[in-house]
C-alpha cells in the first residue's frame, strides 16, 4: 500500500486521460455526428470544470447541465466556443440569464417555449435553444397533446432557432428492449416538424444502439466516466475514478465479539478488524453495510459491520500486519473493483455511486491510469 500526504480520510483519483480515451471511443463510433458530454451534476460527481477542460481540448463542443447555476459555475471557465446547455430548460422569469451568461436552454414545455418567444421579441432577434420532446419517458418534453397544438400553431415558435430537436432513451442499456426502436419511430416522426433542426437521441447507451440512433449529436454522460453502457457486455471503457480510504486504527477481536452499530456481524473466531475513515457522508452508501469489499494489497477483504456516517470497518484477519499501518490506503474502487461492481453489492447503480461520492475527499487529478487498462 502507500500514504499519500494530506489531513482527509481518503482519496478521490480521477483519471482525466481515461476520460480522454473513453470520449474518443464514443466519438470514433459517431461517424459524422457530433459528441458532446453531460457534465452535470458537477460531471457525475467528478469534477465538471477540470472534465468539460480535457473535453474540450479533445474537440467537444457541446456541455450538458441539468441547471442554470451550473451553467453560470462551468461559463468561465471555457471557451467562447463552447455551448453550456440547460437540459432543465429556465426557470420562468430568468430567461434573460442564459443571454449574460452565453448559454442555451432546452424547451421543455409550451411555458418555456412561450418565455423565450417572448424574450426574442423583446430582443428583436432569434434566440437559439433546444426543444425537447417527449418520446416514451413521460418526463420532461413536449406531450403528444403539446405537439398538436405546435402543428395547430404557425407562429408555435416564431422567434426561436431551434439548433436541435431532442428525446431521451428510456432503456438504452437493455439493446433488446423494444421501447428503444418504439423511441426511435417516433422521433423520427417528430423530426418533420422541422426537418431543418439538427436531432439528438442517443445518450451515452445509445450510442451503441447504431447508426440509427445518433441523428447529428449524442450526448453521452455516464460512458466518459467508465460506467458499462450495455447490460451483459464486457466494458469497453477506461475506468476513471479510483477511491482509497485511510486505516485509522486495527484492532484484534475475540469470537463472539460484535462489530458496528446495531450488533449485525458477529467473528465466530480470533478476528482482526481495520477501521477505515470513510462512511455514508462521504458518500459510502449504507447499504454496503455486511456486503461490500475492500482491497488490500490486492486482495479482496469483506467490509463487516454496518457503515457508519464516518468510518467502514473491513475483516482484515489474512493480511499482513504491514499493510495495516495508520495511514496506510485502502482501495474501495479501482480497475478491479469498479465503480459497476461496487453498485451491484450496493443494490443501486453506478451513477448513483459516482455522484453521492463527498466533499471531504482528498481529490487528486492525473493524467495516467494507476492501475487500469492500457
Amino acid at each position: 500500500m502507500q500514504q499519500v500526504a494530506g489531513k482527509s480520510g481518503a482519496v478521490l483519483r480521477i483519471d482525466l486521460q481515461a476520460v480522454r480515451g473513453n470520449y474518443r471511443l464514443l466519438r470514433s463510433k459517431l461517424g459524422t455526428a457530433h459528441c458532446g458530454a453531460a457534465v452535470k451534476a458537477d460531471a457525475y460527481g467528478l469534477g465538471a470544470i477540470p472534465v468539460a477542460q480535457v473535453l474540450f481540448d479533445e474537440g467537444c463542443r457541446h456541455f450538458f447541465v441539468a441547471h442554470l447555476e451550473e451553467a453560470i459555475s462551468l461559463r468561465p471557465h471555457l471557451p467562447e466556443t463552447a455551448e453550456i446547455i440547460v437540459m432543465h430548460g429556465s426557470p420562468v422569469g430568468y430567461e434573460a440569464e442564459f443571454l449574460a451568461h452565453r448559454c442555451m436552454p432546452v424547451l421543455n414545455s409550451l411555458e418555456q417555449i412561450q418565455a423565450w418567444r417572448n424574450l426574442a421579441a423583446a430582443k428583436q432577434t432569434a434566440l437559439p435553444a433546444i426543444i425537447q420532446f417527449d418520446t416514451g419517458m413521460a418526463r420532461m418534453g413536449l406531450s403528444a397533446a403539446e405537439v398538436a397544438e405546435w402543428r395547430a400553431d404557425p407562429d408555435f415558435i416564431r422567434g426561436i432557432d431551434v439548433r436541435y430537436v431532442m428525446s431521451h432513451l428510456a432503456c438504452a442499456e437493455d439493446q433488446s428492449n423494444p421501447m428503444n426502436r418504439q423511441q426511435l419511430q417516433r422521433f423520427q416522426q417528430i423530426r418533420q416538424l422541422l426537418p431543418s433542426a439538427g436531432g439528438s437521441l442517443a445518450n451515452s447507451s445509445g450510442i451503441f444502439l447504431g447508426p440509427d440512433f445518433h441523428f447529428d449529436l449524442a450526448r453521452p454522460g455516464a460512458a466518459l466516466y467508465g460506467i458499462a453502457p450495455v447490460a451483459g457486455q464486457e466494458n469497453p471503457l477506461f475506468p476513471v475514478a479510483y477511491l482509497q480510504g485511510r486505516i485509522i486504527q486495527t484492532r484484534e477481536i475475540s469470537a463472539g465479539t460484535t462489530v458496528g452499530y446495531g450488533a449485525t456481524w458477529q467473528a465466530n473466531e480470533t478476528t482482526r478488524i481495520a477501521t477505515v475513515a470513510v462512511g455514508y457522508a462521504d458518500g459510502w452508501m449504507r447499504s454496503l453495510s455486511n456486503r461490500g469489499i475492500a482491497q488490500i494489497a490486492g486482495r479482496d477483504v469483506p467490509m463487516v459491520g454496518k457503515v457508519s456516517m464516518d468510518t467502514i470497518t473491513l475483516d482484515v484477519t489474512h493480511i499482513a500486519s504491514e499493510h495495516l499501518q495508520p495511514g496506510e490506503l485502502v482501495d474501495l474502487i479501482s480497475a478491479t473493483n469498479t465503480v459497476d461492481a461496487v453498485a451491484g453489492k450496493a443494490s443501486t447503480i453506478a451513477y448513483e455511486i459516482l455522484t453521492s461520492l463527498g466533499a471531504r475527499y482528498q481529490r487528486e487529478y492525473t493524467d495516467g491510469k494507476p492501475d487500469g487498462k492500457q
